[in-house]
């Protein structure tokens, strides 16, 4: 027997209604507070409608019979929108990211791939959605791509009219200009891979001893004339009072069921940085740390600690990783052979520490 139900899912129930724009059928996440006015609102979910095949909860009744019932609902899915990124009029990157921060997710790609160092040397930026076809025959007017014609444009905009186009427009100092041209490559983003598109073991395993934990530890104990200084691990119980935080903060996840998040405390303040890929949240927390100068100890990952989520750490200095699902083996390696503190598996009470145990 078959049960036929219409009903609306309420997952956002856990959302505070003034963070949720629904009109024209766009859900709106927005944050209570931003870091910066630029970072102007996009859409984070949409609503579809769907349909829930299930069975009832097993009866205690063994004369109970389940039969599948049907509900009719409206879900809320993550957009996942295609990020390319432009350096100085040159096309770098194309990233399948969450449409929110993309000035941080740039800032911290970049300085993933070696080709910044510091903030300052990001000079201007500009965000363009590609939301028509007037903003869409800007973009490749400006492009100077001369085999675009009238013909080929609307064959294009037919072909990417299923997704969210963003264009992100850097202007970077002529020392990050020429680290651009000597390692130029086109790059195919995929969600979940931060290494995709990469061409060449040494660029996907790179040497990372520049900044290894240990060695500025050593420098910087060495010009402060201190000895035996280490980083000390977090405790349990702060890492439980972190998670819960995030549990409480991470809207869209809530909403959707389908963003990653990386968080970090500083000043005493939850900084929360939520996307469809695991490794860009991360590069969004990476580029707030760049923008705003701002040292963090210790950065929660609400999944699984892959191999470049340990480099990205390593690069930006980042003394401990958490994370609340498990470590590779390569991950913890790497992370041993450059000191990176990491731990996995932060549940309800507990955490287990796979490096830096001596410093517990």
């Amino acid at each position: 027997m078959i049960t036929i139900e219409n009903n609306a899912e309420q997952s956002e129930a856990l959302i505070d209604p003034a963070m949720i724009d629904n009109s024209n059928d766009i859900k709106r996440v927005v944050p209570k507070s931003s870091n910066d006015e630029r970072l102007s609102e996009t859409p984070l979910a949409r609503s579809h409608l769907a349909q829930k095949h299930h069975y009832p909860s097993v009866s205690s009744d063994p004369n109970h019979d389940s039969h599948l019932q049907i509900e009719s609902q409206t879900t809320s899915l993550a957009v996942e929108a295609a990020v390319s990124i432009i350096i100085n009029g040159i096309h770098y990157a194309v990233l399948m990211a969450s449409p929110h921060q993309l000035e941080y997710l740039a800032v911290g790609f970049l300085f993933s791939e070696g080709l910044i160092q510091y903030s300052h040397e990001l000079l201007d930026w500009e965000v363009t959605h590609l939301a028509d076809i007037a903003s869409y025959q800007k973009f490749a007017q400006d492009s100077n791509d001369e085999s675009l014609d009238s013909v080929s444009i609307e064959q294009s905009l037919e072909q990417f009219q299923d997704y969210d186009i963003y264009v992100v427009e850097l202007v970077l100092s002529q020392r990050c200009h020429q680290r651009i041209q000597a390692q130029k490559r086109q790059l195919a983003g995929r969600t979940g891979c931060g290494m995709c598109g990469i061409t060449g073991l040494t660029q996907a395993l790179p040497d990372l001893s520049a900044y290894s934990q240990d060695r500025l530890q050593y420098e910087y104990n060495r010009q402060k004339g201190i000895n035996g200084i280490q980083t000390s691990a977090p405790s349990l119980d702060s890492l439980l009072a972190l998670r819960q935080q995030v549990d409480a903060t991470q809207h869209t996840h809530q909403l959707t069921g389908a963003v990653h998040a990386a968080a970090t405390i500083h000043n005493q303040q939850l900084y929360l940085f939520e996307d469809v890929g695991r490794h860009n949240a991360l590069d969004k927390l990476i580029g707030w740390q760049l923008r705003q100068k701002a040292n963090v100890s210790c950065v929660l990952m609400t999944s699984r600690l892959s191999i470049e989520l340990v480099q990205k750490s390593i690069r930006s200095q980042i003394p401990w990783l958490v994370g609340m699902s498990a470590p590779t083996s390569t991950a913890v390696r790497v992370a041993e052979r450059y000191g990176l503190g990491l731990a996995g598996f932060l549940r309800d009470n507990r955490v287990t520490y796979y490096t830096k145990q001596d410093n517990i």
